[in-house]
């Protein structure tokens, strides 16, 4: 599985790459200070980081595990956002639910 999932983390990385520049686009457009380090994003986290090296099947399921995080997150966000009438926030959180909802299907189907 090495040459698909390591296509396919390639394009994951480079996905939510750009998704973060969007984010910190949008913190910024509110006048609030982006994170900018690991250390801020990691403190932050509700994903927890693997501490050995997974086999494949393990990297598969704790990426499964994370797009769920990551869409329940923006889920409660939209909440807060949509309370604010702030439409542009609920975009992009929309967004980014629909991607990693979808994420989390396509690795799902990869499980043996």
């Amino acid at each position: 599985m090495f040459r698909m999932l390591h296509a396919m983390f390639k394009d994951r990385y480079t996905e939510e790459r750009t998704a973060l520049d969007l984010i910190a686009e949008r913190i910024r457009a509110l006048g609030m200070v982006a994170r900018r380090t690991w250390a801020q994003f990691a403190a932050l986290s509700s994903i927890i980081d693997d501490a050995g090296v997974p086999n494949a099947q393990e990297m598969i399921r704790n990426l499964v595990d994370g797009r769920q995080t990551i869409a329940r997150t923006a889920r409660e966000a939209f909440g807060a956002a949509e309370q604010a009438k702030d439409q542009p926030t609920c975009d992009l959180l929309t967004q980014r639910m629909d991607i990693h909802e979808k994420n989390a299907w396509m690795l799902r189907s990869l499980r043996a």
